[in-house]
């Protein structure tokens, strides 16, 4: 068996349903933050997992699917830009967590959240599990449900907003987003708060 597999068994022991949470999307300066929860049963496996940034996107798109197949509750969900401007990306990234979890279709006993923090008034006990996705089984598929999905996301961005290249920089800061803010301006999925050194910056 492996390592991230034996982690959530030693969970069980105490809890029988046993739920993985991670977000994707904290960083970038445009778009919806996003967020996954998995449950399995007790004896599945999936091979090849880790955390979603250590693996390519080919592969994390075939996880993808096996895992909506083997999970026995999976929930993708998001807050938007619009929530991300009033109410900060880090408790963001905790609603949209929060609704995952709500959005299951079943109630875990134990929620183990990737990071340090954890969602208020999840329907269930949980715990933090630091690099979370590197060490649970539930968590690092989560986060590749999480980072798949909202990389699906960015390029249905880009077809709407083409100037932009979101294709390949999923809205991230890089020189190439950069130059594309600069030449053409934000647009409505741009995150302003996170614009905003980067203006205050310029204008000096």
């Amino acid at each position: 068996m492996n390592e991230l597999y034996e982690f959530d068994r030693e969970y069980r022991r105490t809890y029988a349903l046993v739920c993985g949470c991670d977000e994707a999307g904290r960083g970038p300066l445009a778009g919806d933050v996003f967020a996954a929860a998995v449950v399995f049963d007790e004896d599945t496996v999936i091979e090849g997992i880790n955390d979603s940034k250590k693996l390519s996107e080919k592969k994390r798109e075939l996880l993808f699917d096996e895992i909506k197949q083997k999970a026995k509750a999976w929930a993708i969900a998001t807050a938007s830009v619009s929530e991300i401007e009033e109410l900060n990306i880090l408790n963001c990234a905790m609603l949209a967590m929060k609704r995952a979890v709500e959005q299951l279709g079943i109630t875990p006993d134990i929620c183990l959240i990737d990071g340090n923090k954890i969602p208020q008034e999840l329907p269930c006990k949980a715990e933090y599990v630091i690099k979370g996705d590197a060490k649970s089984q539930s968590v690092a598929t989560a986060s590749i449900l999480a980072k798949v999905a909202r990389d699906r996301y960015m390029k249905e961005m880009a077809e709407k907003y083409p100037q932009y290249q979101f294709e390949k920089h999923k809205g991230y800061g890089t020189k190439l987003h950069y130059q594309m803010i600069d030449e053409f301006g934000p647009s409505e999925i741009h995150r302003m708060s996170f614009l905003k050194k980067y203006y205050d910056k310029k204008n000096k």
